[in-house]
C-alpha cells in the first residue's frame, strides 16, 4: 500500500510523535508498503518519500514550525491518509482523503487543550480557548473512518480503536553499562521540558530528596525556569540521542513523572522496558499502564506521596519488562494493517491481536 503520515510534529525536534512515525514508517516498509511523510518544512534534510510543506518559524517553541500549505496536486497518489495532529498539515492530509476518497485515519497523540490553557494568564479566558479547541477538534476527527488512540481514553467524543503507539522492544533492552557513578539512588526523567510536564514537581521531590540524585533530560520551555529553582542534587542535560536511551533508562533506579498530559507516557514504558520501574502520578494514562508490577503511582502534588512511591520502586523488586510486552511496535504494527485493510488482500502476514494495558 502507499501511506501518507501527515505531521506537525517532525525532525529535528525531538518528541514522541516524531519517534512513533520513525517506528512506524521502519516497520511498514520493511512489509513492502510504500510510507511517505509530509511534515512542516525546517532544517531536517528530506529523505527519500519526505515531503516538506512551507513553514514559519513558531515564536512561541522553536521546536515546532507553523506549516503554511501545499498543493494537494504536488503530491502522490495513496491508499491510505494517515493524520498525527489536527493542524496545518493535518487538515490537508484530510482534504486529500476526500478529494481522492481513499481510507483515512488519525491517531490521537496529545490533548494539546492543555497546552493551550497552561500558555494564557487568565483562567477564564483559558478555559474559553481550550473548550474551543475541544470542539474544533471533536469536529475534525468524526470527518476520519478510524480514530486511535494510545489508551481508552481521550476526553473526546469518538469512540476510539485503541492502539498503543508501541515500544521498540528490541531496541529498549537493559544495558550492562551505567552513565552515574556513586551510591546515592539515582531518580529520572527524560522528554520535553514544557509546563504539562509538571517537572517543578519532580524539583520538589529532589529537595525533599537529599540523598537521591536527579537526572532530567530534556528540553522546552520551561527548562531556564526549572534551572534556576533547582536544588544542587539535580542535573540537566540535553535530549540524548535515541540509541543512547536504553543506557539512561538501564542507568537509573527509578524513573520518575508528574505529567497530566500524556496519551501513553512512551518514555515511561521504554524506562520499563530497559528494567526501570517508574513512579508516576496517579492521572490518566498511567492509572491504566503504571501499576504494582512495573512501578508505583503517587496522587498528583502530594510531595509525601511521591516520596513513598519512589521509596517503593527502590524498595520492592519489579519485573518490569514483561509486563510492557503487550504494548510491544510489532503489535501495533499488525494492528495498524488491519487498520488500513491488509487483511483484504491475499499477501497479508498473519495478526497479533492488540493486547490490553496491563
Amino acid at each position: 500500500m502507499r501511506i501518507g503520515f501527515f505531521t506537525d510534529s517532525y525532525f529535528p525536534g525531538i518528541d514522541g510523535v516524531t519517534y512513533t512515525i520513525k517506528a512506524w514508517r521502519e516497520r511498514l516498509e520493511s512489509r513492502g508498503h510504500e510510507v511517505y511523510v509530509v511534515y512542516p518544512e525546517s532544517s531536517h534534510e528530506p529523505s527519500e518519500n519526505e515531503i516538506p510543506v512551507p513553514a514559519l518559524p513558531n515564536p512561541f517553541y522553536k521546536q515546532y514550525r507553523l506549516p503554511i500549505y501545499r498543493r494537494l496536486s504536488t503530491l502522490p497518489e495513496l491508499d491510505v491518509v494517515h493524520c498525527h495532529g489536527p493542524a496545518t498539515t493535518g487538515l490537508m492530509g484530510r482534504r486529500y482523503a476526500k478529494q481522492h476518497d481513499c481510507k483515512s485515519v488519525y491517531t490521537h497523540h496529545t490533548p494539546i487543550e492543555d497546552y493551550l490553557i497552561r500558555a494564557l494568564r487568565f483562567e477564564s479566558l483559558s478555559q474559553r480557548v481550550g473548550d474551543l479547541y475541544v470542539a474544533y477538534e471533536n469536529r475534525f476527527l468524526k470527518s476520519f473512518d478510524c480514530v486511535t488512540a494510545s489508551t481508552s481514553r481521550i476526553r473526546r467524543n469518538v469512540d476510539p480503536h485503541q492502539l498503543p503507539v508501541g515500544i521498540e522492544m528490541n531496541v529498549f533492552e537493559p544495558q550492562e553499562e551505567r552513565l552515574f557513578d556513586g551510591d546515592k539512588p539515582v531518580v529520572g526523567y527524560s522528554g520535553r521540558m514544557s509546563t504539562n510536564k509538571n517537572l517543578d514537581e519532580i524539583v520538589r521531590l529532589a529537595e525533599a530528596c537529599p540523598d537521591y540524585r536527579f537526572e532530567l533530560v530534556g528540553e522546552g520551555p520551561a527548562r531556564s525556569h526549572l534551572e534556576a529553582i533547582a536544588p544542587a542534587n539535580v542535573t540537566f542535560r540535553d535530549f540524548m540521542p535515541r540509541e543512547q536511551l536504553p543506557t539512561f533508562y538501564s542507568s537509573l533506579d527509578v524513573f520518575v513523572t508528574a505529567s497530566t498530559c500524556d496519551t501513553l507516557g512512551l518514555s515511561t514504558l521504554e524506562a520499563n522496558a530497559c528494567g526501570t520501574p517508574v513512579a508516576a502520578a496517579d492521572v490518566q494514562p498511567f492509572d491504566e499502564t503504571i501499576g504494582p508490577k512495573n512501578g508505583a503511582r503517587f496522587t498528583y502534588q502530594d510531595i509525601d506521596d511521591m516520596k513513598r512511591a519512589v521509596r517503593e520502586c527502590l524498595l520492592e523488586p519489579k519485573e518490569t519488562r514483561p509486563v510492557v510486552e503487550a504494548f510491544s511496535v510489532e503489535r501495533t504494527v499488525d494492528e495498524l494493517e488491519s487498520i488500513y485493510g491488509v487483511e483484504d488482500t491475499d499477501e497479508s502476514p498473519s495478526r497479533v491481536p492488540t493486547a490490553a494495558p496491563p
